[in-house]
């Protein structure tokens, strides 16, 4: 502590001053380009990763058509059995024309 209050050598302490800064600088530049890169989004992702998205995109988009393929038949199915409701009723409770005779 006596070097950095001699009043006869002061440039020591400064370039103690001046050699922590730069070394603290250089230790926590590519942390804080790290640091930044991260938040701005432009980090480099794993390209596993990066692969693995993609193929679950692909997945999602396939679901998407499956799924409105399924709507469709779906909507096939409840017409059919409309129709043959129709087609059966008749049958059932016989024609107007006979229940109006009894």
């Amino acid at each position: 502590m006596m070097l950095l209050q001699d009043p006869v050598h002061p440039e020591v302490g400064m370039g103690f001053v001046i050699a922590m800064l730069t070394a603290i600088t250089i230790i926590l530049w590519p942390i804080m380009r790290a640091f930044g890169r991260r938040l701005e989004g432009k980090g480099n992702p794993d390209s596993a990763l990066r692969a693995e998205v993609e193929q679950l995109h692909t997945r999602l988009a396939e679901m998407d058509s499956l799924q409105s393929r399924l709507v469709e038949l779906e909507e096939r199915v409840d017409f059919t059995e409309r129709l043959l409701a129709q087609a059966q009723q008749p049958t059932r409770l016989g024609s107007p024309t006979e229940e109006g005779g009894r």
